[in-house]
C-alpha cells in the first residue's frame, strides 16, 4: 500500500530538496513558467497545480510519485506560522499593514470607490533594487483585482 503524503509533508520534502540541490525560487519558477513568488507559493501548498506542473515539480525535486496527488489537491491556505506571527521578517508585514492599512484603504476608496482588493485574483512579485545610496531594498508588488461592493 502506497504512503499517503499530506501537503505539509510535500512542502517539507520540497524545501529540503531545494536546499540540497541549491535551487533558487527564480529557477523553480522558470521551470514552472511562473514567477519566483508563484512557484514558492505552489511549493508551500498555497496553490493547486495541474498534472503537468505536478510532474515537473516531482521530477525537479526528486519527489516520490505519491507527492503528485497532494500537489494537485485544493490548497489549505493556512498559515505556517502561529498568529500573530513570531518570525521578525513576517511580523514586519503584519506591522506594516496594521500601521498603513487605514491609509491604503482611504487612498483606494478615493481612487476606486467602495470595495476591497481580491485575495483570489491577485499577483505578487518581489524585486531586489539598489537605491541611490547603494543600499539594497526589497520592492514588493501586490496587484489585486478591485471588487466593488454591489448595491442591493
Amino acid at each position: 500500500m502506497a504512503t499517503k503524503l499530506t501537503k505539509d509533508q510535500v512542502r517539507e520534502l520540497i524545501l529540503n530538496a531545494k536546499e540540497d540541490k541549491g535551487l533558487t525560487w527564480d529557477q523553480v519558477g522558470e521551470k514552472l513558467g511562473r514567477t519566483s513568488v508563484g512557484a514558492a507559493g505552489i511549493c508551500y501548498g498555497y496553490g493547486q497545480v495541474d498534472a503537468q506542473e505536478a510532474d515537473t515539480i516531482v521530477a525537479l525535486f526528486g519527489l516520490p510519485a505519491e507527492a503528485k496527488k497532494p500537489l494537485m489537491d485544493a490548497p489549505h491556505r493556512m498559515p505556517v506560522q502561529p498568529w500573530p506571527p513570531t518570525d521578525p521578517f513576517i511580523y514586519r508585514f503584519y506591522e506594516i499593514v496594521m500601521l498603513y492599512g487605514p491609509v491604503w484603504k482611504d487612498v483606494c476608496h478615493e481612487q476606486f470607490g467602495d470595495g476591497i482588493i481580491s485575495a483570489i485574483d491577485c499577483f505578487f512579485d518581489i524585486e531586489k533594487v539598489i537605491d541611490s545610496h547603494g543600499v539594497p531594498r526589497a520592492r514588493f508588488v501586490f496587484q489585486g483585482k478591485w471588487l466593488t461592493y454591489q448595491k442591493y
